[in-house]
């Protein structure tokens, strides 16, 4: 069992599997006790749950500031917790960090809900079947994570430059969102819902919560062949939306730090609980319209800081800092969206 404790990405190979078994314990009890039959879930549920994921996410930090004050001395991939002195330093160091990179993935998860609610309003996905798109999506999201936060790390690790490359994507997509801010994807003319459109055959209606269903197929003569549903290109949508804003959160969390271990779980956690955070969110979406405001400003605020503490730190920014700055730039986003949108009506709902 030596190989439990050989290093992989900073850490032993047994806090990975500690980490991968807690992941999927919460997914097993999420499906197989809270969802075990399928019903819509309203904001009152929706709000509990998101706040148990959130819970469970802050209750990691204390996970994180145990694994390491007690395993940072084998070397953190971070130089700026590796440079500390005491394992109470680099763990405490670590947190502050973590925190930082669940609270902006946490946020750009809250964004990425105003393209999924569109992108069942198109379907026509009925509330009694969105929980199972969101969870099977929420798997898929997990796979593409790990392959680019693992990419992202070889390519840090490889070449220090590609922090600057990531610093410059983060101010162009920041002052994008700020001048691009009402701009709604066009689904219909999605090049990937044409393309499966005319490679598959897909049914016209919705068959329960069935990805794929068999039926006789008037082209050849009546035979049972396989049709995919509304639903099966309703999670392909969803996982290609967050694919795109992956390329946004990627780099930001890397901005932040360089430690795969807490560029992944801080990612993992903060899109665990985005099928909670949904039905309540997209109640009140427009509820959080300056929100995208505040999440621009804090992604080039955290491009920024590369450069300002590369050439005006001399060294990183402080954790500290960055995390003051990034939760009071959120908190007043929020804190704005909902004073300036106080007497606006909700959008008629559309399944």
């Amino acid at each position: 069992m030596a190989f439990l404790d050989v290093l992989w990405l900073g850490m032993p190979v047994w806090v990975w599997l500690v980490f991968i078994g807690a992941v999927l314990a919460i997914l097993t009890f999420d499906l197989g006790v809270l969802h075990r039959e399928a019903h819509e879930i309203g904001v009152k549920e929706s709000l509990w749950m998101s706040a148990l994921y959130i819970g469970l996410g802050l209750l990691w930090a204390v996970a994180v500031y145990y694994i390491y004050a007690h395993y940072s001395d084998a070397g953190s991939l971070d130089p700026q917790i590796a440079s500390l002195a005491t394992a109470h330093e680099r763990a405490s160091e670590a947190v502050k960090l973590y925190l930082t990179g669940y609270l902006v993935e946490k946020t750009l998860a809250m964004d990425n809900v105003f393209i999924i609610s569109m992108i069942f309003a198109y379907f026509a996905v009925p509330r009694i079947y969105q929980h199972r798109v969101l969870f099977w999506g929420i798997l898929g999201v997990i796979v593409l994570r790990a392959i680019m936060i693992g990419l992202g790390a070889a390519l840090v690790l490889e070449f220090v430059w590609i922090m600057y490359v990531f610093a410059v994507i983060l101010i162009l997509t920041g002052v994008k969102m700020l001048f691009m801010m009402d701009s709604q994807p066009d689904i219909a003319n999605n090049p990937i819902l044409k393309f499966l459109r005319k490679r598959m055959r897909v049914t016209d209606e919705i068959h329960g919560d069935k990805f794929f269903v068999k039926l006789p197929d008037s082209k050849q003569g009546g035979k049972i062949v396989a049709f995919a549903t509304p639903l099966f290109l309703c999670l392909v949508l969803v996982e290609i939306a967050d694919l795109v804003f992956a390329i946004d959160s990627v780099p930001a969390i890397f901005a932040i730090t360089p430690d795969p271990f807490i560029v992944y779980t801080s990612n993992i956690f903060a899109i665990l609980g985005l099928r909670a955070l949904y039905f309540a969110l997209a109640a009140m979406v427009h509820r959080f319209h300056y929100l995208k405001y505040a999440l621009a400003i804090v992604l080039i605020f955290i491009g920024l800081k590369i450069f300002l503490g590369d050439f005006v730190w001399g060294g990183k920014m402080p954790a500290e800092f960055s995390l003051i700055v990034t939760a009071s730039l959120l908190a007043g986003g929020v804190l704005f969206s909902l004073w300036k949108t106080r007497d606006t009506a909700p959008p008629a709902a559309s399944a």
